[in-house]
């Protein structure tokens, strides 16, 4: 096994890391708390990207997701729990290629080892998930979007980072990143696995059958994995579509053309807002975002209607409640004398029904009630005439006096 080169200033220099892949040992960076590595190298190597760097002798890099490389030298002591990595079942008759093809193919959903493959993805509480975001996306959760619709562990996508490796996972139906190069995106822990569902099996064959009219994003192939000709991404869906309670300290991100993480924005719960993190030499990443300023400190998200809330028991009462991962559940207050733990968190939706299509009711304006579809399928979006947002997310108003069995349903969490 070779070394390459090592230079004054690398980032192995700083780190002390060494990965070794395909054959030799290369200075680099650790990703997303040993999920990926970013490799370094002073000379042009295969698969390599010219990406030279200030003060850096090592101008070749490569991102690698941990499950590719084949030993770690210098890593310190992971400060959390890492996530399951994805299990593949191996053999001589079928190998990693044959797998992802099959991960590619929709008659193959059912097939018992895809399925065990599928199962080997888990979200657990605190599971750091991942949303890929436009520019207009951006936006709008700067705004007060909620978490929701398709997303993925950080785990499985770490490797991902620069906006041509990111495309995979764009559900607006663009291709490539609008405006500048730069790919955005939103992070956030999983409250309870609960929350979220595998786009496979018969409640889901609506979706499979979306004519490409019908939607945006890549076609969903119900094999619980994303289309791609060379990545075997598991993808998630928020269950039922439905928006999830903004986590406390989630993140908004941005990834310019050299795969560098910016921290952009940070939820703050209590003020439902968030504070702006990046410094002046990074603003300029914000200027393609429509109506955000980048010289705003903080952006409050507005006291409009919560299309879901987070409730939380103490001492005998309900309060708005707020998942701050990994510490748990605790009370929504400003001052922290009052951020009790809550003895028990229900995350709470409304549905209804309307042309007796299962909807989601996200808000109401002089009796018209904003719904999104549960389950699309084309005789729902037929139906309801909905329109498509983004992969997966089908939305339509209605009279609010056409609408039935309007409730809100309660999902308790075990704690």
């Amino acid at each position: 096994m070779s070394i390459t080169p090592q230079a004054s200033g690398a980032a192995g220099e700083r780190t002390g890391l060494r990965v070794a892949y395909g054959g030799a040992v290369y200075p680099a960076e650790e990703i997303a708390r040993g999920a990926a590595y970013e490799l370094f190298s002073a000379d042009e190597v295969t698969g390599f990207e010219w990406a030279p760097r200030p003060g850096s002798a090592l101008p070749w890099r490569r991102f690698v997701h941990a499950t590719e490389v084949a030993a770690v030298h210098g890593a310190s002591e992971p400060a959390e729990e890492a996530e399951a990595p994805l299990l593949v079942p191996l053999h001589r008759e079928r190998g990693w290629a044959a797998v992802h093809h099959l991960s590619q193919q929709p008659q193959a959903a059912d097939d018992p080892l895809l399925a065990a493959v599928r199962r080997s993805a888990v979200i657990r509480r605190g599971t750091r998930m991942v949303k890929i975001l436009s520019a207009r996306q951006l936006a709008g959760y700067v705004r007060g979007w909620l978490p929701h619709g398709f997303c993925f562990r950080e785990y499985d996508v770490a490797h991902l980072r620069t906006p041509a490796a990111t495309a995979v996972l764009r559900g607006d139906g663009a291709g490539t990143p609008d405006g500048a190069d730069i790919t955005y995106a939103l992070r956030w822990r999983a409250a309870d696995p609960a929350d979220y569902d595998v786009p496979v099996g018969a409640e889901h064959r609506g979706l499979t059958a979306l004519a490409p009219r019908d939607r945006l994003g890549a076609a969903v192939l119900g094999t619980g994995f994303v289309p791609s000709s060379n990545q075997l991404v598991p993808e998630f869906i928020t269950r039922d579509f439905a928006d999830l309670p903004m986590p406390a300290n989630a993140t908004l991100l941005a990834y310019p053309a050299d795969g560098s993480e910016v921290v952009l924005y940070t939820y703050q719960a209590e003020q439902r807002g968030w504070l702006r993190m990046v410094g002046p030499q990074w603003r300029h990443l914000l200027a393609a975002v429509p109506g955000v300023s980048p010289d705003q400190e903080y952006v409050p998200t507005g006291e409009a209607p919560r299309s879901t809330q987070l409730v939380g028991g103490y001492g005998g009462g309900d309060y708005e409640a707020v998942s701050d991962m990994p510490g748990g559940f605790r009370v929504l207050a400003m001052t922290r004398a009052a951020r009790y733990p809550v003895d028990s968190a229900t995350r709470r939706v409304r549905f209804a029904r309307w042309r007796g299509v299962p909807c989601l009711v996200l808000r109401e304006e002089a009796g018209w009630l904003r719904l999104r579809l549960c389950r699309p399928s084309p005789e729902a979006v037929a139906t309801t005439g909905a329109q498509c947002h983004e992969r997966g997310v089908y939305e339509t108003w209605a009279p609010g006096t056409e609408v039935t069995d309007d409730q809100v349903v309660d999902h308790p969490y075990v704690l």
